[in-house]
């Protein structure tokens, strides 16, 4: 795997081995972000999914993760943090 100069945490390390994800968002965190990153954003997804009580099946979700994504890996927007009183819903 190529080393790639992480857009997150700025360090240089190793790479993706392939996009994580199809399309351009997954090329872009192929090419920007360290797999120790991404390892991190899965852990925040998981606790995301299970704290909102998502289901991936409804495209409101998916677009939530994804937004929450953006933001986490390539530090665009505001930083969601869980909102605990809105647990169980994603009507934010």
């Amino acid at each position: 795997m190529a080393e790639v100069t992480c857009t997150r945490c700025g360090n240089t390390r190793e790479g993706l081995e392939r996009p994580p994800l199809p399309g351009l968002l997954g090329a872009r965190a192929q090419e920007e972000i360290c797999s120790e990153c991404w390892k991190l954003w899965l852990k925040q997804q998981t606790m995301l999914i299970n704290h909102y009580g998502l289901n991936l099946m409804d495209p409101q979700a998916r677009q939530f993760l994804t937004k929450n994504m953006e933001t986490f890996l390539f530090k665009t927007g505001k930083d969601e943090q869980v909102d605990t009183s809105k647990q169980g819903t994603i009507n934010w």
